[in-house]
């Protein structure tokens, strides 16, 4: 077998790390990205119907308690 790194060798080792570490980094920031967006939107001021049938639409919802 012709390979760059030997089984035994620390190379092999260092690569395995170098890519669990670099998964690591993706999750992390895949995460902080996520939780960055959750707290930029801003849910609570979404256009709804404030009136149940407004407009006419029975297959709309609206929302429980509006905040806006």
């Amino acid at each position: 077998m012709n390979s760059a790194f030997p089984p035994t060798s620390g190379g092999r080792r260092f690569l395995i790390a170098l890519g669990v570490g670099a998964a690591l980094l993706f999750f992390i920031g895949a995460n902080v990205h996520l939780l960055y967006v959750a707290f930029d939107a801003r849910a609570e001021c979404v256009e709804h119907i404030k009136v149940a049938g407004e407009g006419g639409a029975t297959d709309r919802f609206r929302a429980a308690r509006s905040s806006c």
